[in-house]
């Protein structure tokens, strides 16, 4: 097994974590990463969020502790309040094999 000195290194590794599986922690990431941020740009708590978004408190916070993956309608009932949806947009050339 090889020996990495950063966990960047262990992460950008194909044989480690394939490209699938990192452009989709990447994007797991980012998307949760903007959830909260918009919830606190807002001054929402989690139960107010909870409140307009109809998402019970105790999921949300799942959500945001990256301890489950939302289903699409769930993460979208969270977004639209916050005044947000998703897109699907093309991968910058060159960015997948």
């Amino acid at each position: 097994m090889k020996k990495y000195q950063t966990f960047d290194e262990m992460f950008n590794d194909d044989e480690m974590v394939s490209p699938e599986d990192r452009e989709q922690i990447n994007l797991e990431v980012a998307l949760i990463g903007k959830m909260v941020e918009a919830r606190e740009a807002r001054g929402l708590s989690q139960r107010e969020l909870a409140e307009i978004s109809g998402v019970k408190q105790p999921a949300i916070a799942r959500i945001e502790s990256m301890k489950s993956t939302p289903q699409l309608d769930t993460l979208l009932k969270v977004l639209v309040p916050l005044g947000y949806t998703l897109k699907i947009v093309p991968l910058k050339p060159n960015s997948h094999a």
